[in-house]
């Protein structure tokens, strides 16, 4: 059952999540056009902290939350959390515009950290109230923890902004610290989180805890693949190695546990559901393999080396993997109606989140032979323009009754 203040929380998201794509169409297109306002690191830093905060934590919170809201807890305080990280999120968007790392976007950043401080407790408080035994319930506590673990990435890199004490490897190493733990904790976790809690609902699921166990084991020895362009000592070097090898065995797990029971898990959702959840946790094994195969530190240093490769990388996890399934998730429970300009919308956007990533791939290949091919970003303008429209056209049709 779907209340009408998180109904009302996705419809902000969504609404967000059109800023985020306008804010990537104006980028794109000071890179290939003139276009004198707006200096480009400030509209880089607003659109990553906006798309953080303002679409990606605040759906998972309100997921999290209706979550809590299925199984009966009442947390009117988890509700103010929501509409103060939202408050904060806004108040980076226009600062971050306005003035890049300053006094102003500091500060709702801070205000951002400890909001996600506030949560993680009073949603771990709340959660005691689940029994131990149910699938997403370890997901939702590792999901928060590693949310709070990776603000002291943020942390450190404010302090030596703000000092003007900038050493490179020690800011590359914070803000890799900080998307990892952001990309592979957090948004990893609460999104398994909340998939489970769905498949927990069809009768006669089994769930493998284990799937679990070698993620969360994983996760904090990874962060070393995002600093491989580091020279470590080998005995360093093990640590990401042993990560990787658990992390391919719970990704072995997963789809063998997703294969075995695909005749109860097939009829949870319809067809569109089932091929944008499938092609979200196609991005999430492309990711997988990618960071498998960065163990090779030549590799890792040719991928770290080219700025177009990590953008690539970035928008296949920020995109590929976790938007299409947050999308795919508010679609599979009713909060995007199956009105056939919503479908129609949501099967646009999803084409041009792979067109985007193919043209970012083809970028990312041909700059290894520092070879430039003609006009990829009037084409990457295009495909921002395409999925900024089909979000408009999401955002008004979501919500309409009538259906396919």
């Amino acid at each position: 059952m779907k209340s009408r203040q998180v109904s009302f929380f996705v419809f902000i998201g969504i609404f967000n999540l059109c800023i985020v794509a306008m804010i990537g169409v104006l980028m794109r297109y000071k890179i290939g056009f003139e276009f004198p306002y707006f200096e480009q690191k400030h509209l880089l830093h607003a659109h990553s902290h906006f798309a953080f905060s303002g679409w990606v934590s605040h759906i998972l919170y309100s997921m999290m939350f209706w979550f809590l809201e299925k199984n009966d807890i009442k947390s009117s305080a988890i509700s103010g959390l929501i509409w103060t990280n939202l408050i904060c999120a806004y108040g980076m968007l226009l600062s971050f515009i306005y003035q890049g790392y300053g006094g102003i976007s500091i500060t709702f950043s801070t205000l951002s950290i400890l909001v996600s401080y506030v949560y993680a407790y009073t949603f771990i408080k709340a959660l005691q109230q689940i029994p131990d035994h149910h699938p997403s319930k370890n997901w939702f506590k590792a999901s928060l923890f590693f949310n709070v673990l990776s603000s002291l990435g943020t942390f450190y890199l404010a302090y030596m902004m703000v000092s003007k004490n900038i050493d490179q490897n020690y800011y590359l190493g914070s803000v890799y610290f900080f998307l990892h733990f952001q990309y592979s904790g957090w948004f990893l976790f609460a999104i398994a989180g909340l998939f489970f809690a769905k498949l927990h609902e069809i009768v006669g699921f089994r769930y493998n805890p284990k799937i679990f166990l070698y993620f969360f084991v994983s996760c904090i020895p990874a962060f070393f693949l995002s600093i491989l362009w580091i020279k470590l000592p080998w005995y360093v070097f093990i640590i990401p190695v042993v990560a990787v090898l658990q992390q391919l065995w719970g990704l072995k797990l997963f789809l063998e546990m997703m294969k075995s029971q695909y005749e109860i898990i097939k009829n949870a959702g319809t067809r569109l559901v089932r091929l944008i959840l499938g092609l979200s946790f196609l991005a999430l094994i492309i990711k997988i393999m990618l960071q498998t195969g960065s163990i090779i530190p030549e590799v890792s240093k040719l991928a770290f080396g080219f700025r177009s490769i990590v953008i690539a990388y970035l928008h296949l996890v920020l995109l590929a993997f976790t938007t299409l399934y947050l999308l795919g998730y508010l679609l599979w429970n009713g909060f995007i109606s199956h009105h056939k300009m919503a479908v129609s919308a949501l099967i646009l956007f999803t084409l041009g989140v792979f067109a985007n990533e193919f043209v970012l791939m083809v970028q990312g290949i041909a700059s290894f032979g520092y070879i430039l091919i003609p006009h990829l970003n009037e084409i990457l303008v295009g495909i921002s323009l395409f999925m900024f429209f089909s979000l408009i056209l999401l955002l008004v049709f979501f919500q309409k009754g009538r259906t396919l």
